[in-house]
């Protein structure tokens, strides 16, 4: 694998967003952003914001989502965090909190007002972006997006090669995998292949 030089861009944004503190007062905890891109990040992963687990961790997708999320790309738990070429940014960085019906709030929009355009800026030699769950794919995409979740995945192949989207990896979507079989038969393999590419010296 080759090595580039860090982005001096890349390194202040991160630094920025680490120390972002714009909902403090608004947020049930203290704000603490998660994010993990680098200069060789080539695979971007853009859920909605992370949830309780990650914002106690301060790792994304360390929780039963990032094992369904993992065998979608047919990557173990080492690869996901140690090769710089995937990296994970969500819409919102910061942990929401929980709903008094369950689930997590959404992902509030100031978030990625104030640091997806500069982030993505820095982020230069991305070959692909994967939208997790429907606020990323409306955020990320604007009227490209279709009338919902489902609508949007199933016309992945009008947003290729840069843009993948995919459902929520959440355990809370396995009756959706159940209904939508195309998912696991059409879209898998096409993401399994693209990552493999990426991530091959």
């Amino acid at each position: 694998m080759t090595t580039t030089s860090p982005d001096p861009d890349l390194g202040a944004v991160l630094d920025d967003i680490r120390a972002c503190r714009a909902c403090l007062g608004e947020l049930p905890h203290t704000p603490r952003p998660v994010v993990r891109v680098f200069p060789e990040t080539r695979l971007l992963i853009c859920g909605q914001a992370p949830g309780r687990r990650v914002h106690e961790s301060g790792l994304p997708f360390t929780d039963p989502s990032g094992d369904r999320l993992r065998q979608w790309l047919g990557v173990d738990y080492t690869t996901f965090y140690a090769d710089p070429r995937i990296g994970v940014a969500a819409q919102a960085f910061c942990y929401p909190g929980t709903a008094p019906k369950g689930g997590d709030y959404p992902p509030p929009r100031r978030c990625a007002e104030l640091w997806r355009p500069r982030l993505l800026a820095a982020l230069p030699r991305m070959e692909l972006t994967l939208l997790v769950g429907g606020h990323a794919q409306a955020w990320a995409l604007g009227a490209a997006a279709k009338s919902g979740m489902t609508a949007t995945v199933q016309a992945w192949r009008s947003f290729s090669p840069d843009i993948l989207p995919l459902p929520h990896p959440s355990w809370r979507n396995t009756a959706w995998l159940r209904r939508n079989p195309w998912f696991e038969a059409d879209v898998l393999p096409y993401l399994q292949q693209r990552v493999r590419a990426i991530l091959t010296p």
